[in-house]
């Protein structure tokens, strides 16, 4: 049966576009440290256990879909840094480069959750994220031990406080290690701003190896499919 949810995964990609890769930095191991590391191997499996999976292939050090338009930091929506504090680009990128990524990508991203979030028959969607085991130097807990999965409601306004309390405990019964809530992560932009149009949270996965990819990805399968049970349920 089909799980009546919509999946965001906007970290996997390791995509530099073709008129900005001759300005790029990085190395592919630098572009694959900053994304979310996993995250294809993880969450593409569950694509034919949800209603809608969205993704994107271009990379988040280059261009973060989790990021306001307007966000100008250095790891703001276009890149200038990695979270590891590297540098992106060679020369910095002109204003009709930034406009462009922002226009060909980031718009018709979430143009596609706003679309999707019009169906009826969705309960709610997952912005799926990996994390790195200890804090980067560009996070809110540099050099921390992180949890196995931290879920992010917003600090309690992107759903229903009692469908984030369920998803929560089933989190707990199928990840063996600690879960927590809002930390370190309480949700970024999309889960922000397209819970104006239905429920949203935010899913973190550690890349720490106390489980293969294809582990957590059954993990994360029996979690949402335990939760969405009990919802319905109500």
């Amino acid at each position: 049966m089909t799980l009546p949810l919509l999946l965001s995964v906007p970290h996997a990609g390791t995509e530099v576009p073709g008129r900005l890769a001759g300005n790029c930095l990085l190395s592919a191991a630098q572009v694959v440290r900053d994304g979310d590391e996993f995250a294809r191997e993880i969450y593409a499996p569950l694509k034919t256990e949800v209603r809608h999976f969205v993704d994107t292939g271009v990379a988040r050090a280059v261009l973060d879909m989790n990021r306001a338009e307007g966000d100008i930091r250095k790891d703001g929506v276009v890149k200038t840094h990695t979270c590891w504090d590297e540098p992106v680009w060679q020369r910095p990128l002109e204003e009709a480069e930034t406009r462009w990524l922002i226009d060909t990508h980031h718009r018709p991203y979430h143009r596609r959750l706003s679309e999707l979030a019009r169906d009826p028959g969705l309960l709610f969607a997952v912005d799926c994220h990996t994390m790195a085991e200890f804090g980067p130097p560009v996070g809110p807990d540099p050099g921390t031990a992180r949890p196995q999965a931290c879920l992010g409601d917003a600090d309690g306004t992107s759903c229903p406080g009692e469908w984030a309390a369920i998803l929560l405990r089933a989190l707990q019964r199928h990840f063996p290690g600690e879960v927590t809530l809002n930390r370190p992560f309480s949700g970024g932009h999309i889960t922000r701003f397209h819970c104006r149009e239905m429920p949203w949270v935010q899913l973190e996965l550690s890349r720490g190896a106390f489980a293969t990819p294809e582990e957590k990805s059954r993990w994360v399968l029996a979690a949402l499919a335990d939760a969405v049970g009990q919802i319905e349920e109500r």
